[in-house]
């Protein structure tokens, strides 16, 4: 309205807008990034939210995030080793995956604990 030459102040504009049931136009399309299946089963918390251990590689944490960018979504995963309170992998996707860059020993104690989200439990 003040570039059409109106000396408004924008609460003005806001409560006249709010009055009149009226909301300004939102940019980009919103995403809904996940639809939890409450009945699918998910593992139990092996570690009860203690994350201190006395060596590396013994838990790892994970969880990723949604990046707004230009071009749309990406995700972001990272892998943090409990230990060293360090990132250990990561990775910049316009896919959900992650991607570790350190190799653990098969079956040499390493618990991978996340939030229990639902891309760490829809294992198809």
């Amino acid at each position: 309205m003040v570039r059409e030459g109106f000396d408004v102040a924008r609460c003005t504009v806001e409560r006249l807008m709010a009055d009149l049931g009226l909301h300004g136009v939102i940019r980009g399309k919103p995403i809904r990034t996940t639809v939890q299946d409450k009945a699918a089963p998910c593992p139990l918390d092996r570690v009860n939210r203690v994350f201190h251990v006395p060596a590396p590689n013994m838990l790892w944490l994970s969880d990723f995030t949604y990046v707004s960018t230009w071009s749309g979504f990406v995700y972001v995963a990272f892998v943090i080793d409990a230990y060293a309170r360090r990132i250990v992998g990561w990775r910049v996707s316009w896919t959900a995956q992650a991607l570790h860059e350190q190799r653990p020993v098969h079956r040499g104690g390493l618990v991978h604990h996340t939030d229990r989200g639902a891309q760490y439990v829809s294992i198809r």
